[in-house]
């Protein structure tokens, strides 16, 4: 029977789908990209300047997420909230000083991986350097202003402004770039490797903030305005950095713990495992990319039914697409894993484990985003991260017994717990079922009062 879409929701769903849409040709175009990057890399580099680059690159992006000081998120939902209430210039603070913010810490936790790095040198077994570190310090800058700039981008309405930049421009000049320098007889280290996607990257961010500003959108920071946006913000956007942050540990933790407690080679490998199962996760990504406004502004005008409309129509295609996905790697995962070299096939178990837990990202919907654009965040850094937390000291233990396929498997079973922890506490708490289920809870949801 097909489900009948009231008429006040039609016009909404179709929007917003046709953005997502546009938004998952960006994404899978990103992980195409991505995915060639890491197959170039791994067939002209050798195992173990591989396993430094994963490394250095897991370390960067976590470090990178430290550094935006909660801010992506913060703006994502401030920009909409402060132009529902015609605070303009306050919004266009909220942008200018978490820009600024994001660039100085940045710059901080840089300067303080490159000490640690150049502390640790005595303390090194023969032969091991701290290249990958200092490789990982340079793209701390670019990858968090690259994140930040694509929240801001995307909170003002742009689409192919906020994402061109960073997920087609940069990610297409990178593995041109190395098989290039191959061409000519030059191989990569990993950390040459990470030094150059540095570099890279602040050229896609010159060409985006050179577009942003053509196109009369807020992008550059401003220090006047940090004081008092730390001052009126700053609560909130430390538990937005912890809700990030909680995230970002789980995608990136278990490579830089299976580089630590074993060695770089087996990171690399769960590396390319773990970033091969997350392919099932593009269409929600991209979905909630579109979503995360639309959310804040629904919910806090009190337009309950819209909310609970569009984050069921993200959590069905979501996992549709994910359903999918998981079934070729059910079928085709070796194939698919030694694409990187023959050795990476080895990972099929790894990966198929991890994508059986992010398939329950799909199956509960963006539980994490509603409770991050709706005001739950502490919420969110309490029942999320104390699951996830727990798994990674289970982790420790696992590893040195079951190596990177029990690594994996806690990582799944954790990961299936707090999703749907953070499922129930969206129904419970905030009123809105983001699981498959929440598509019949539209007909029932009546609008509230604005909060």
């Amino acid at each position: 029977m097909r489900l009948a879409i009231p008429s006040d929701l039609s016009a909404l769903l179709s929007s917003g789908l046709l953005r997502s849409v546009g938004s998952l040709g960006i994404k899978v175009a990103t992980a195409g990209l991505t995915y060639i990057t890491y197959v170039v890399l791994s067939r002209t580099q050798t195992a173990s300047e591989y396993g430094h680059f994963a490394f250095g690159l897991a370390l960067a992006t976590l470090l990178a997420i430290l550094a935006g000081m909660g801010q992506s998120t913060a703006v994502l939902r401030l920009w909409p909230q402060l132009q529902a209430q015609g605070e303009k210039s306050d919004a266009e603070a909220v942008v200018a000083a978490g820009s600024a913010i994001t660039i100085g810490a940045s710059l901080v936790l840089a300067a303080l991986l490159s000490i640690i790095a150049f502390a640790s040198i005595p303390f090194l077994p023969p032969r091991e350097t701290i290249n990958h570190f200092i490789g990982a310090a340079f793209l701390i800058l670019p990858m968090a202003l690259a994140e930040y700039n694509s929240s801001v981008l995307r909170a003002q309405g742009s689409l192919w402004t906020a994402l061109l930049p960073r997920d087609i421009v940069w990610r297409l000049a990178l593995p041109l770039a190395v098989m290039a320098l191959f061409a000519v007889g030059v191989v990569l280290s990993g950390p040459d490797a990470l030094t150059l996607s540095a570099a890279l990257l602040i050229g896609a961010l010159i060409m985006q903030t050179s577009v942003a500003q053509r196109r009369h959108y807020a992008i550059l920071p401003r220090l006047a305005p940090m004081r008092g946006h730390w001052r009126r913000w700053g609560k909130l956007s430390r538990w937005l950095l912890l809700g990030a942050l909680i995230e970002t540990f789980t995608l990136n933790a278990d490579v830089i713990l299976v580089g630590l407690m074993l060695d770089l080679e087996s990171s690399g490998l769960y590396f390319n495992a773990f970033r091969t199962a997350g392919l099932m996760t593009l269409f929600t990504f991209a979905i909630e990319l579109v979503i995360a406004p639309m959310v804040a502004e629904h919910y806090h005008s009190g337009a309950m039914r819209k909310a609970q409309a569009i984050t069921a129509l993200c959590a069905w295609a979501g996992f549709l697409f994910s359903l999918v996905i998981f079934a070729l790697f059910l079928f085709f995962g070796e194939p698919i894993l030694s694409l990187f070299g023959p050795a990476y096939a080895e990972g099929v178990l790894v990966l198929l484990l991890l994508a059986f837990g992010l398939l329950f990202d799909a199956v509960t919907g963006p539980s994490k985003i509603v409770m991050m654009m709706t005001g739950h965040e502490r919420a969110y850094v309490a029942v999320f991260g104390t699951i996830m937390g727990l798994g990674f000291f289970v982790q420790i233990l696992v590893i040195p017994i079951w190596g990177i396929v029990g690594a994996a498997a806690v990582n799944m079973g954790a990961r299936i717990l707090a999703q749907v922890a953070i499922a129930l506490w969206c129904r419970y708490r905030i009123g809105l079922d983001t699981s498959l289920l929440g598509a019949l809870a539209v007909g029932r949801l009546r609008d509230a009062p604005a909060n």
